[in-house]
């Protein structure tokens, strides 16, 4: 049994509800707007979180791909302008953290470089998330880790190597680790589901959790059944909508009935022992031949 690990109002562990994370990211393609509609599209699904990413431009982007032009629906501009035109900033934060507080779901980040943690320390988040490309980064993620909150970190795009090198350097204190493949969207046969039961041997004390990039839904619900403890799916209102994570996400319908099927998958799991239940005894009585000589 893993120790669970408070985020916010909810445990997180082993016989505790699997916690749902809706991924937001930049889906909203710079509009306070559509974070909101999204927002509430997460709370009509039921899902305990959402979660944005936060960068720093200048220190995420690798200079030789500032100036770089692409076509946008703003127009052609470099790329630096379009990461900047999408990137959410103290304004639309604080948006964002009052009307989370008004809908009563926690919400945090995927933090990409250290300003950016000081950044959304001014907003008290429940937790931080180290996408798969920072996992790496190791003082990236002892920065996050440094806040003294739970730390969240995916492990796609890794070898099983880095993911022990990322671990030691963090430490398992408050730590979650969720089995991820950075693909998008990703192939079924490429999503091996069965890493969760190797995460799980391998840090029987930490929650193990997905994050999942698959179109459909039956694997995230299958990750369930296998024992994870939480799971995150990328969010979005429109599939077709702009942007490099939309085709890889789950319109708000899908994220309905992802959550409800999750909590049917834990309420049908049971604890292991078997017993006759009140709703077989109708048929025990009509459809047995024999009476058992134990009964």
């Amino acid at each position: 049994m893993t120790d669970p690990v408070r985020i916010g109002e909810k445990l997180v562990g082993d016989g505790q509800r699997v916690f749902v994370i809706a991924e937001i990211g930049i889906n909203h393609n710079g509009s306070l707007e559509i974070a909101k509609r999204m927002i509430d599209g997460a709370v009509l699904a039921g899902c305990d979180a959402v979660k944005f990413q936060k960068r720093t431009p200048e220190a995420c982007v690798p200079k030789d791909q500032w100036h770089l032009e692409r076509d946008t629906p703003w127009g052609r501009m470099t790329y630096i302008d379009y990461r900047h035109k999408i990137e959410f900033g103290a304004r639309e934060y604080t948006a964002i953290d009052q009307y989370c507080r008004e809908r009563n779901i926690a919400w945090f980040a995927s933090c990409w470089d250290e300003a950016s943690v000081d950044f959304m320390e001014e907003f008290d988040p429940p937790c931080y998330k180290a996408a798969s490309a920072s996992l790496t980064d190791h003082a990236l993620l002892q920065a996050m880790k440094a806040t003294g909150r739970p730390l969240i970190i995916s492990t796609g795009m890794s070898t099983m190597d880095e993911i022990v090198s990322a671990v030691d350097a963090v430490g398992k204190d408050k730590l979650l680790i969720a089995h991820s493949t950075s693909s998008y969207p990703c192939p079924v046969d490429a999503i091996n589901l069965n890493m969760i039961a190797t995460l799980k041997r391998r840090y029987d004390n930490t929650p193990i959790g997905y994050s999942g990039h698959e179109v459909g839904l039956s694997p995230t619900w299958a990750a369930v059944a296998m024992g994870a403890t939480f799971v995150e799916r990328h969010l979005t209102l429109d599939r077709a909508m702009w942007g490099t994570d939309q085709a890889a996400s789950v319109e708000v319908t899908g994220f309905v009935r992802l959550v409800a099927n999750i909590r049917d998958i834990e309420r049908s799991m049971g604890d292991g022992v078997k017993v006759v239940h009140e709703s077989e005894l109708a048929s025990r009585r009509k459809l047995r031949r024999v009476p058992s000589l134990t009964a």
